[in-house]
């Protein structure tokens, strides 16, 4: 119980990508979850709840980076922290 008041608020945008803006690593030292229209998704890299999307990988296709190429899909997303 007394894990649950030491979660960091879950932000408005979050990226898994340590060199975003949105990244904040405290937040990943649980385990969060991602809702896109009422279904769980695991493949989000990136999520906006305001503006009403997620970023997901385009298949196996990667950037002259090598970092995969990413597609928005909108619709009501909702974040929130798995249960231990």
């Amino acid at each position: 119980m007394t894990d649950t008041q030491n979660r960091p608020p879950l932000p408005d945008r979050l990226s898994i990508d340590p060199r975003s803006p949105y990244y904040n690593a405290a937040i990943f030292e649980h385990d969060v979850g991602i809702r896109l229209n009422d279904k769980e998704r695991n493949d989000v890299d990136e999520y906006c709840i305001s503006e009403g999307w997620v970023k997901v990988p385009a298949g196996k296709a990667l950037d002259r980076k090598g970092q995969p190429l990413l597609t928005k899909v909108k619709g009501k997303v909702e974040a929130f922290y798995r249960q231990d």
